[in-house]
């Protein structure tokens, strides 16, 4: 069944969203057309909204309203700690625990060569300047893929020579977890990163 011009438009823009298929597009399509009109002009402000103000911080990338960001304007956090993480989600979800005191930077993107993703298009040269001033500690936060392994390799090689000290989250088994479920690199990094009680 072929949806009216504007309906399939929606749906082919909502569809485009990651993790949305056509069937998903096609129920939001939906709730937005019996949803009140306010409510439809709402969302489309919103999207256009963070269109128009959200851009990157200059210092750490991630994205923001006004630049810097206010992470990167909090006097109180430690300026020469960078954690790296991949993408702005990673900033919330680290910001949760309540435990950083440090900075932050957002490569947006791991390295990928089967994908054609490499360090130019990520932002690492932004990274590497900071490095270059006061800088004493750079945490590694991607994730333990393939990817995250080697873009955080890759990123201690080259902050090492400017003499900061490149470390890597600790991987292991979650909070609630049975041993007997966890994969073997999961176990082994997790009996290699042990530590004192």
């Amino acid at each position: 069944m072929a949806y009216a011009g504007p309906i399939a438009r929606l749906v082919q823009q909502l569809a485009k969203l990651p993790g949305i298929g056509e069937k998903t597009a096609a129920r939001l399509a939906f709730h937005i057309l019996r949803a009140p009109a306010e409510d439809a002009a709402a969302l489309g402000a919103a999207i256009a909204e963070v269109k128009q103000r959200i851009r990157f911080c200059s210092i750490c990338c991630d994205l923001t309203e006004r630049d810097p960001c206010a992470l990167c304007s909090d006097p109180r956090r430690d300026a020469g700690m960078i954690c790296v993480v991949a993408q702005p989600q990673d900033v919330i979800a680290i910001e949760r625990t309540g435990g950083f005191r440090g900075r932050y930077h957002v490569l947006h993107g791991m390295l990928s060569p089967l994908d054609g993703i490499g360090p130019d298009d990520l932002r690492i040269a932004v990274l590497i300047k900071r490095c270059a001033a006061d800088v004493h500690e750079v945490i590694l936060a991607t994730s333990p893929s393939v990817e995250g392994e080697a873009t955080a390799v890759y990123i201690a090689k080259i902050v090492r020579p400017l003499g900061v000290r490149a470390t890597r989250i600790a991987t292991g088994v979650p909070m609630g977890g049975e041993l007997e479920y966890a994969d073997q690199m999961t176990l082994s990094r997790a009996i290699d990163g042990r530590r004192e009680i």
